[in-house]
């Protein structure tokens, strides 16, 4: 479909073009596809857009809303052929939402800071959901991966004073979940014990609680993490090669070695 149509009607062709994708004649893949096969493109092409955004790559970052508004008009696409609703209600709902739990704009609410507007969209929320019998951290951040989820569930449980008052209780309570770790060793390396996998769970959930009182991201956090040591391990594994090595042959020795240099070099631009 030669791009022919106005900058504000690309929408209107997108949702065209899904719409002859799947469509008799259309592609195979796409008339095959179901919400179901569809979680894992989701879940990808968010990951990706998250990527895009920690790295600052703003050029690359629109090509990865791209992929993930693409990922929601094949969803709308979906549940219109089922009958059951199409973009246009989608975006009627998120609108209607939104209106709904700001009222400081579009009602006679206030609403002085940032604090008091959280507050009261939660409030609402619970209001919309019928939620205000369940238990208080009902549904909270529930399909989420475990370490947004943890940090969800503390801040939530923080706003009704469930906290530690300052960052000394969250680094004896770290501390004491290390021992709890220790004492459920030695571990053969084998197969975790219920008990060893129960406390490893609480001090990941206590750190993840540090952070929080931080003022850090864990999960921004662990992903730079991760990036370091695998450009680190990239580093290490280049040098061992340059020296005749490989990876599987190196002793251990050797690759601490390498990897204590590399790590002293400057981090790449």
């Amino acid at each position: 479909m030669i791009n022919c149509v106005a900058p504000e009607r690309q929408m209107e062709r997108l949702r065209a073009i899904m719409h002859r994708l799947r469509a008799p004649g259309g592609c195979p893949w796409d008339a095959e596809q179901s919400h179901a096969s569809l979680i894992s493109n989701l879940i990808e092409e968010t990951y990706e857009t998250v990527d895009a955004i920690q790295r600052e790559d703003w050029v690359h970052l629109e090509e990865e809303l791209g992929d993930l508004l693409l990922q929601v008009v094949f969803h709308g696409e979906l549940a219109e052929e089922e009958g059951r609703y199409n973009l246009d209600d989608i975006a009627r709902g998120i609108c209607d939402k939104l209106v709904r739990r700001h009222p400081h704009v579009y009602a006679d609410g206030e609403a002085e800071d940032t604090s008091t507007v959280l507050n009261r969209w939660e409030e609402i929320k619970r209001e919309e959901k019928g939620d205000e019998a369940m238990p208080y951290l009902h549904g909270v951040g529930k399909g989420l991966p475990a370490v947004l989820r943890a940090g969800k569930l503390q801040k939530k449980a923080g706003k009704v004073g469930f906290d530690w008052p300052d960052l000394a209780g969250v680094l004896a309570k770290i501390e004491e979940e290390l021992e709890e770790v220790r004492a459920e060793l030695p571990f053969d390396g084998a197969v975790a014990t219920p008990a060893l996998e129960a406390e490893v769970g609480d001090l990941l959930f206590s750190v993840v609680n540090l952070a929080r009182k931080l003022g850090v991201d864990p999960e921004a956090a662990l992903e730079s993490t991760n990036v370091k040591f695998e450009n680190r391990f990239a580093a290490m594994e280049k040098e061992l090669r340059g020296a005749g090595n490989s990876l599987e042959d190196a002793s251990l020795e050797e690759m601490e070695a390498r990897w204590t240099r590399v790590k002293s070099l400057p981090a790449p631009e």
